[in-house]
């Protein structure tokens, strides 16, 4: 009796190889979405990696969405030259005025997926797009700004007006991942588990 329970207890915890997958892919995709290259017009280089961020907190959800940045961190931290410019290594961990963001990225994932895990089945457009914003733009910011101004030595204002010129792109990114996991979520229900008074409603 005991063996069953405990591999049962086990069985849960094991992610499902549909699963694994998923979250195999998406850490690719942010790789892939890495592969264009920087923008630099600041000390922290405009990409499209965030984009695949947001994808994976709102097509995911925030368990495998937040496991799909974290596989990518993990294999970056180990020297695979995964972010754009063939950047890896401990070193844009710790240093780098863009490490904050890096970290942001697990809370931005985690944030977009949980809250547009309660914006389904229905995904309405401008909910949407309001959550997207608070996972994939202020969660981030809330992270990678601080870090910013500390490994740069400024005051956090002055940081803060740095970063000024990267949210008209992050708000493109917004509309893009908003319409894409609309499309995705109509075609693949399912693939983020709704919460458990949601599941009884829907």
């Amino acid at each position: 009796m005991t063996d069953t329970v405990l591999s049962s207890t086990r069985s849960r915890r094991i992610l499902p190889a549909r699963d694994l997958a998923q979250i195999a892919i998406f850490a690719a995709l942010i790789a892939a979405l890495g592969l264009a290259g920087p923008l630099n017009i600041g000390p922290v280089p405009i990409t499209l990696q965030s984009l695949g961020v947001m994808f994976a907190g709102a097509i995911l959800g925030p368990r495998k969405g937040t496991l799909a940045v974290l596989l990518f961190l993990v294999l970056t931290a180990v020297g695979l030259p995964l972010l754009a410019g063939a950047r890896g290594g401990i070193g844009v961990f710790t240093v780098s005025p863009a490490a904050g963001y890096l970290y942001g990225w697990l809370l931005g994932a985690f944030v977009t997926g949980c809250l547009t895990a309660r914006l389904l089945p229905k995904y309405p457009f401008w909910l949407a797009l309001g959550a997207t914003i608070l996972g994939g733009i202020v969660a981030v910011y809330l992270v990678g700004v601080p870090v910013m101004a500390l490994n740069l030595g400024l005051p956090l204002w002055t940081t803060l007006g740095l970063n000024v010129a990267f949210i008209p792109g992050d708000l493109i990114k917004v509309v893009l991942t908003v319409l894409v996991a609309g499309q995705v979520h109509k075609a693949y229900p399912g693939l983020i588990a709704l919460p458990k008074g949601r599941q009884a409603r829907a």
